[in-house]
């Protein structure tokens, strides 16, 4: 790498930050964590494609199209749940172990899994690799990225443990014990990760998700329980153990916190109203509460229902494609534009308002380089919802509703369907994979991973201002 300095002689000549050639190593210079991360996703996604595609990979000898096993394993490595196909009824045990393991290495991150691997090898992580880590992890310092990363290993683990145990409490009385185990233990490591799988297809009926536990408090609370620590962010959970409790936590910590408490309760008590005599007409009043509850978690990158959505209002739809838009928190396994960047733009809007020049909460000040990311990540979200949606438009057969939840849906990594997944043309499916893979990156590091150049300016423009409103 060559840095060319400004000549005395002059100024204001910029400073730039030259590639190197390829004698020197250019591809390596273009290889940046982003492309890297990038590029794991495409592998990993490919790999389940193939093996989806196997003979053996289905039930009785099914044939399942390509597009359908690429779009299966694409929303397997993106824990997303979207399906063409009802994996309970369509794929075999191998198959549905295949799509398993993508969660897995979708949920943890497929760099957090590599470097599981190399730890348990003893080989050593080097500075290229913690690079890729701190982006793939979301964390803003390099120091102590593969102790969170091994922390991160052991919490998953854990958790994914002890909500298979809770689950076959009354998985094993109703399915037998092998069945109640395996069934244990793949939802729960779906719903850790956010997936939104089931295998409930072969049971209740093709996409019918978790609606026979729509009033079960032991299935529901479990479930979602599992989708809000896995969608907290690691980061989260890791400042809340290292403090023993809440005192003393970071500023991150604390909005996500605030920020999901609020989405989950409003979001709660708004589903109940709008659905108390429509979707959750057939439960009784503690199966309306339980259910508006879930139903307010799911969003979050959950992908699991326990009610009907295409039943709901109209006005329960749009609710629910806001909140998957803001999805889970940074640094978990949820997608959406994550509720800090939220946070940020609710505070940032308000110091406008209010007429402040600073963005404070808690007693501190938000950077304005922070706030200029959380709208370029929004912007950037918007865009690709919005092209396509109006894509979609014209390939399928659909109202704007559907084609906008099933969008946004997508995006955020989130798996609840109107419906039109399984009837989309191969148009509409590889726009929604595409979709999902996007969500699952972040589009601010996918536009990075396709169009930066890592070439640094160091000259400044003079400021002027103009007629914003």
């Amino acid at each position: 790498m060559k840095v060319v300095e400004p000549s005395k002689k002059n100024r204001f000549a910029r400073t730039i930050i030259k590639l190197p050639n390829r004698k020197d190593g250019q591809w390596k210079a273009l290889m940046i964590p982003a492309r890297i991360i990038l590029l794991a996703y495409v592998t990993a996604i490919l790999i389940g494609t193939l093996l989806l595609h196997l003979p053996f990979a289905t039930q009785g000898g099914q044939q399942v199209s390509f597009i359908d096993t690429f779009f299966t394993a694409t929303s397997a490595v993106c824990i997303t749940g979207l399906g063409t196909v009802d994996i309970g009824t369509t794929f075999s045990t191998f198959g549905q172990i295949v799509i398993l393991i993508l969660i897995q290495f979708g949920g943890l991150g497929i760099m957090t899994m590599t470097t599981m691997l190399a730890l348990l090898m003893g080989r050593k992580i080097n500075l290229r690799e913690r690079l890729v880590m701190q982006e793939a992890l979301n964390v803003v310092s390099l120091a102590g990225v593969v102790r969170l990363t091994k922390y991160i290993l052991i919490v998953t683990f854990s958790l994914e443990l002890l909500g298979a145990g809770l689950l076959s409490i009354r998985f094993i009385p109703q399915l037998g014990i092998a069945k109640g185990i395996y069934y244990s233990i793949f939802h729960s490591i779906s719903s850790f990760c956010s997936a939104g799988f089931d295998l409930f297809g072969a049971i209740t009926g093709p996409y019918s998700s978790l609606t026979a536990y729509a009033a079960d408090p032991l299935v529901s609370l479990v479930v979602a329980g599992m989708i809000i620590l896995g969608g907290l962010g690691f980061v989260v959970l890791a400042d809340v153990y290292n403090h023993r409790g809440f005192k003393g936590i970071s500023l991150h910590s604390k909005l996500v916190f605030v920020m999901t408490g609020i989405l989950i309760l409003a979001g709660a008590l708004l589903i109940l109203g709008f659905e108390y005599h429509g979707a959750l007409a057939h439960l009784g009043p503690g199966g309306k509460v339980l259910a508006s509850l879930f139903q307010s978690i799911t969003p979050r990158s959950g992908g699991y229902v326990t009610i009907n959505i295409v039943q709901m209002q109209t006005a329960t739809g749009i609710l629910l494609i806001i909140l998957m838009f803001i999805g889970a928190s940074p640094g978990g396994t949820g997608g959406g534009i994550k509720t800090t960047t939220f946070a940020t733009l609710m505070l940032a809007l308000y110091s406008i308002i209010s007429g402040r020049k600073e963005i404070t909460v808690f007693k501190r000040i938000i950077p304005v380089d922070q706030v200029l990311k959380a709208m370029a990540v929004t912007m950037l979200s918007a865009f690709l919802v919005i092209i396509v949606v109006i894509i979609l438009s014209f390939t399928e057969r659909a109202d704007l509703l559907t084609l906008s939840f099933e969008t946004v849906s997508a995006f955020a990594t989130v798996g609840l369907s109107h419906g039109i997944t399984p009837h989309l043309s191969n148009i509409g499916k590889f726009l929604i994979a595409f979709t999902m893979f996007a969500g699952r990156l972040g589009p601010l590091t996918l536009a990075i991973a396709l169009w930066s150049n890592q070439v640094n300016v160091g000259y400044r423009y003079p400021e002027e201002r103009i007629i914003i409103g």
